[in-house]
């Protein structure tokens, strides 16, 4: 995904700088509930109103991504260069799978059809290794 240069301009904020650190220092693609739980220590006074407007920020930004997977709340990650998803349909775990098979494929599309194509996202969907031994 391309980094989004957003014409509008955002004021320095701690909580958002830690809400960016602790995306990057995980690989759980946590919610902005674990966000909000992770940082709340830090910050008596945060509300996961705060923690939500600054996910939407860091995403304008093209600092973060959000992932939906199909499940009841968003998950978030700070990852922006391009890879996939591994999904897990039992328990909704999300890995990521480093290699990035379709280089070309923006190209293409943009070639065959009247798209300005700005990036994609592929999704696999299945069973983790864990969920497939409890079966």
């Amino acid at each position: 995904m391309k980094q989004n240069l957003s014409a509008k301009q955002y004021r320095n904020s701690r909580q958002r700088e830690r809400i960016l650190e602790v995306l990057r220092s995980t690989e759980c693609h946590p919610t902005a509930t674990w966000l909000y739980d992770k940082l709340k220590p830090e910050f008596p006074k945060l509300s996961l109103g705060t923690v939500y407007r600054n996910l939407a920020i860091l995403i304008d930004q093209g600092l973060a991504q959000k992932i939906d997977a199909g499940s009841t709340f968003d998950r978030f990650e700070a990852k922006t260069k391009p890879h996939y998803h591994l999904i897990c349909r039992k328990c909704g775990k999300i890995v990521d799978f480093e290699a990035y098979l379709f280089p070309e494929i923006d190209e293409q599309i943009q070639r065959s059809t009247d798209f300005d194509i700005a990036g994609h996202r592929i999704d696999f969907f299945g069973t983790c290794p864990e969920c497939k031994e409890k079966s």
